[in-house]
């Protein structure tokens, strides 16, 4: 008698879409490559397409209340770069080494980097945060905020950076998830915090309904509210567990060792992004030169750029979780091919989006601006920097393949040099010795994010991070 063995029928496309969304146990360290990108990439992607309108409605409310609650916020939010560079740096170091132990099969190890990761961000917190309440009207008017600005926004910035360990904590906790592999509970949690920050926003700076009219403070009362409640929720479930991660009550305790090898990756991961963020203060410098219709444009093309280019952080994030668990599953190989996989996918989403800049540039800034001085400029620079998009795709992805890996020293030099030893230097020499004007910034920023995934395909390649231990 012969038995004859069925075989097991394969997901369709929509059926791993919503199991995406929706979120289950999954093994990224077998099975279909393409389907671990895709149940990994999807939560990722929908979380980065909600913290992107949020940011942009977050605006929409608080320029209704007037010029000086703009700039209150666009100072406020100068100083909170540094928070972001501390956060993103934690948070990539965290989901590597929740990522390696998650791929070694030792869940319980990997719930102890979560609780170091937690502590270290907490400490941070404090320290960021208790100077901010005192020092906020100080700090502002370090940024060249007028007394007008100081009265309005003091308030908005004493909750907004006092408050900002709460960011920190919010994408911190989200990167223990990630890392353990479940981007769908990152997605939710940060879709939750951020609607309840949407629906408050108007509630609190209007004074809508039963609640009292903050103007721009309520804004920043909104987010501290919305996100929380987030973090909140996230202890919870870290304490009550998922089918990946869950923190037992006897690990919540220091363990140095850990907590050592946790703030050595840290550190080159926060200058990292340091780097990065500041290299655009720079360039805002040298378009300074050419007036202020030079700057309203160069602001106003960056903000739709970083809108659309989200989503694709959500897709290097994706990679970054797949080279860490499947390193820790001693498969470097699989963790390669993800890495090269993710980017030619990433390639196709930034390419269209820089297709249809290129295409509708006119249509797009018109949205945001109908000033006649300010409209070509911003043109210039959405068209000019979206040519570089598909080197940019790359470049992201092996970046963050990386930081996934733990190796957060190779991003940092290739940043290092590609953002302040070339593009700068770059930038100012096409602008002023050859006459580019604001339009060799623009230029210099296409070439620069060229070289950067040119140098990190042939480091990638050269597979030194295949041996890096976390």
């Amino acid at each position: 008698m012969s038995t004859v063995v069925a075989a097991a029928p394969q997901p369709t496309l929509w059926s791993s879409i919503r199991e995406a969304i929706r979120g289950s146990h999954q093994d990224f360290t077998a099975g279909s490559l393409n389907r671990a990108i895709l149940l990994l990439a999807i939560p990722m992607v929908l979380e980065m397409v909600l913290e992107s309108l949020f940011a942009v409605v977050d605006v929409f409310w608080v320029g209704r209340v007037g010029a000086n609650a703009v700039a209150t916020v666009g100072l406020t939010e100068s100083l909170m770069l540094l928070v972001f560079a501390i956060g993103l740096g934690l948070s990539l170091s965290t989901t590597a080494m929740v990522a390696r132990r998650i791929g070694e099969k030792d869940p319980e190890d990997a719930a102890v980097a979560g609780v170091q990761a937690i502590f270290l961000g907490l400490a941070i917190s404090v320290a960021i945060g208790l100077p901010c309440v005192f020092f906020a009207p100080n700090l502002l008017r370090l940024m060249g905020a007028t007394p007008e600005i100081v009265a309005t926004g003091s308030g908005y910035a004493r909750i907004a950076l006092g408050g900002s360990g709460i960011v920190l904590m919010l994408f911190l906790n989200n990167a223990i998830f990630r890392g353990a592999g479940d981007a769908a509970i990152a997605m939710r949690l940060l879709w939750v915090s951020n609607i309840i920050n949407l629906v408050l926003d108007p509630c609190l700076i209007f004074g809508w309904g039963p609640f009292h009219r903050f103007g721009v403070t309520g804004a920043a009362m909104a987010t501290f509210t919305g996100r929380g409640i987030g973090v909140l929720y996230q202890f919870y479930r870290l304490l009550r567990g998922t089918e990946r991660i869950r923190v037992l009550r006897r690990q919540i305790r220091p363990n140095v060792e850990v907590l050592l090898r946790l703030i050595r990756v840290s550190l080159t991961g926060i200058f990292q992004f340091a780097i990065a963020q500041t290299s655009w203060i720079g360039l805002v410098r040298i378009v300074s030169l050419f007036g202020a219709s030079a700057v309203a444009g160069y602001t106003i093309a960056v903000r739709i750029i970083i809108f659309a280019i989200l989503p694709s952080w959500g897709l290097s994030n994706a990679a970054a979780t797949l080279v860490g668990q499947n390193l820790g599953a001693k498969q470097p190989e699989r963790a390669e091919t993800s890495v090269w996989r993710t980017g030619f996918y990433n390639m196709i989403f930034l390419g269209t989006v820089g297709i249809g800049f290129i295409l509708f540039a006119g249509r797009i800034v018109g949205l945001f601006s109908h000033d006649p001085a300010v409209v070509p400029m911003a043109v210039a620079c959405l068209r000019i920097v979206s040519y570089g998009n598909i080197g940019y795709a790359y470049g992201m992805v092996m970046l963050q393949a990386f930081n996934g890996a733990g190796d957060t020293v190779t991003p940092t030099i290739v940043n290092l040099f590609g953002f302040w030893l070339f593009e700068i230097p770059l930038a100012y020499w096409l602008a002023i010795h050859l006459g580019m004007r604001s339009n060799g910034v623009y230029w210099s920023i296409v070439i620069a994010e060229g070289a950067i995934a040119v140098a990190s395909v042939i480091l990638f390649k050269r597979g030194r991070w295949k041996q890096r231990m976390i």
